[in-house]
Order: C-alpha cells, then structure tokens, then sequence
C-alpha cells in the first residue's frame, strides 16, 4: 500500500482553492481573505498523523503527505514542503544518522581542524550531486508530488543554514576560533559548500524549473557572532548564494530564514541580499524574545513580505489564549506592510505543539488579519 492510499484527497474546490488565492495574494498586490499563516510545518505533522518525527525523515513522502493534510486542518498553506536542515553534507563526505525525536544529525566532524585537512576540499559538481544522495531524494519525492499531490507541488531547493552546516563538517566549536585565527579557511569551508548548494539549486532547477530557494542564517547569529562576523560570513554569502542560483536558473520565489537571536545583526541583511518580487524574510528572536514586528516590517517592508514571530516555546504551552494573544499583537504590528506579512513561529512548529495552539493561530488570523489598519 502506497502512503497516498492513507490520507483523503484535500479539498480542492473548496479549502484548497480559497487557499492559494491567500498564499499568492502578497505577490500579486490583490488581498485576498486574510494574512496566511505559516508556522513551518515540518514533523508535527507526522505526530498529529499519528506518526512518529523518525517517520517523517526517515519516509519522505509519508511525511510530506502529512504535511499536506494538516495544512487542511489548520488551514494553512497550500503547498507542501519536507527538509531537514543538513542538505548536501553527505555528498561533502558525511554521515548522517536517523534519530528518534531529531532529525537527521552527523556522526561527527570529518575533516581536521587544520590548513592539511580542508587542502582537497572542494565543492561538489553537478554531475556529481546527481549521483550523490541528496538530489536522488528530492527528485523523487517531487515526482512523488507530482503525481500524487500535484496541487501542492513547489519544488524547493535549499542552502538553508551555509554557516552552521559548513561548521559541522570541522566541528562547530573549531569553526567559531577560525573566524578569528584562521579566517582563510573558514572562508574556504563556507565557499565548499556554498557552492556546492549552488550546483544543488542548479540540478533541481534543470528538471523542474525555477525551484524556490530556502536559505538561513542560523548559526551566525549575535549569540556566537559580532554584526561584522554575521555579515561576513552570513548575509553576504547569501546573496552570493541566491545571485548565483538565480542565474542558474533557481528562484524567483526566497524565503529567507533568519534563525535565533539578530538583535542587531538583523541591519546587516537588507544590503547585502538578492530580493525579488517573490521574497518573504523572517526573523525568529531579537534577545530572548520573538522579534517585533513593527521593526521587522521598518527593516524589510520596502523589499519583502515579513514573516513575523511566534515564540515557539509558547507553542508547547498549554495555554492556546497566550499564542492566541501573541498572534494577535504580531498581527496588529504588521498586518499593513507594504508587500504582505504572514504570521509565523519564531522556528520550525516543535514536533509536540499543542494542536489547540495551532488553532489558535489560525483563530487569530482570521480575527485581526485583515490587511490594512482599522
């Protein structure tokens, strides 16, 4: 039995349609319902399902199934996504191991902290990705998609985090004295395997066209960096990440994704990324809390749709009044930016959220996410 024969069709004169007027209206300047609310659904998904967070990873297109069908129940978006945040390490030399409440993590660094040890490194080929492991996975989990799920289709290729996963491949403790002692070589390694995304991007574009890209600053954020280290190694290899796979034919659709705290770093971004018309940017926390959205929309308005910030601590709070109050006041702050806002978590969705805090996004939404101001 195929995974397809476990869930119902979605509702797609109905949910579904009413859904991807939503989801396209802040790039089409034509509102539509209300603001859309993405909390970044990965495994929850599965364990709502009644599956398990290994299951998710470990059966890809058992777990982008999930995906589409919770999106139903909590109407969400109307396109699916699966990921996990370590793309192309195995094709670097790594090896990745299947956990029972994690994704998929690394074994250990690989390479020695030293100028010998990352000599030969260099980035992966196209030719060589396509027989790698990574392209395989998604090429057929689109296919998949394709056949099965065609109506959420948005193929998607990912640089996602190119400080944090080039760090995993010496050690992340190591790659953070680099940028000091050995900036040379941290450079080198970020350039292996942003170039390597690169050439991911590339082959995913070749088969199925301008791929959406998915890119992060995760690692380099002010809690580990300086705002000059986050630029150097954060935003400015992202823009050359998004400009290089935009002329390989990826985009025009960006999300990016500015993980943990930028509580000053987020002013060195906006000069320094590639935007296009198709371009969300999100930012989870500013310190310890999530960041506002007043000064998310101040930052970007002018050049992307903001995504704003629920803490996803209070996601596995029982007390879905609290996120129904945050959402509420992320949506008042940023409901009229001037290309859209969407209300997000501050992360991923944690694999237990309550589904009652779910809802009350969404309940939120529908009650304060008109656009405009009152």
């Amino acid at each position: 039995m195929g995974y397809e024969e476990l869930f119902p069709t979605n509702d797609l004169n109905g949910w579904h349609a009413n859904a991807a007027k939503r989801f396209a209206s802040p790039f089409v300047d034509n509102y539509h319902d209300r603001i859309d609310v993405d909390p970044i659904m990965l495994s929850n998904a599965a364990v709502h399902c009644g599956f398990t967070i290994r299951d998710f990873y470990e059966k890809p297109e058992l777990g982008i199934h999930c995906v589409g069908y919770i999106a139903e129940l909590f109407d969400l978006l109307p396109v699916t996504h699966w990921f996990f945040s370590l793309p192309w390490v195995r094709e670097l030399g790594m090896t990745l191991v299947y956990k029972d409440t994690l994704p998929p993590i690394p074994t250990g660094p690989i390479y020695e902290p030293t100028a010998e040890g990352i000599e030969n490194l260099k980035p992966i080929e196209k030719e060589d990705l396509l027989k790698g492991s990574t392209i395989p996975l998604f090429y057929n989990l689109y296919d998949y998609v394709q056949k099965n799920l065609p109506h959420t289709l948005v193929p998607i290729s990912y640089g996602f985090d190119l400080v944090g996963a080039s760090a995993e491949l010496i050690g992340v403790e190591n790659f953070i004295m680099w940028t000091f002692t050995e900036p040379d070589l941290a450079h080198k390694l970020v350039d292996t395997f942003v170039e390597t995304s690169i050439n991911g991007a590339d082959a995913l574009s070749d088969k199925y066209g301008m791929a959406m890209l998915i890119v992060g600053s995760v690692l380099a954020n002010n809690d580990i960096f300086a705002d000059e280290q986050v630029e150097e190694y954060g935003a400015k290899k992202m823009g050359h990440y998004v400009d290089q796979c935009f002329r390989k034919g990826a985009g025009p659709q960006i999300f990016y994704h500015l993980c943990g705290n930028h509580e000053t770093s987020y002013k060195v971004f906006r000069n320094n990324l590639v935007w296009s018309p198709f371009t969300v940017i999100h930012v989870g926390y500013k310190g310890r809390i999530d960041f506002p959205s007043e000064l998310l929309k101040q930052e970007f308005q002018d050049v992307a749709t903001c995504m704003g910030s629920v803490d996803t601590k209070l996601m596995i709070n029982p007390n879905p009044k609290a996120v129904y109050e945050r959402s509420k006041e992320c949506l008042l702050a940023g409901r009229d930016a001037k290309k859209g806002f969407i209300l997000g978590n501050t992360c991923e969705t944690p694999p237990y959220t309550i589904p009652g805090n779910l809802l009350a996004m969404t309940r939120a939404a529908r009650d304060f996410g008109t656009y405009g101001t009152w």
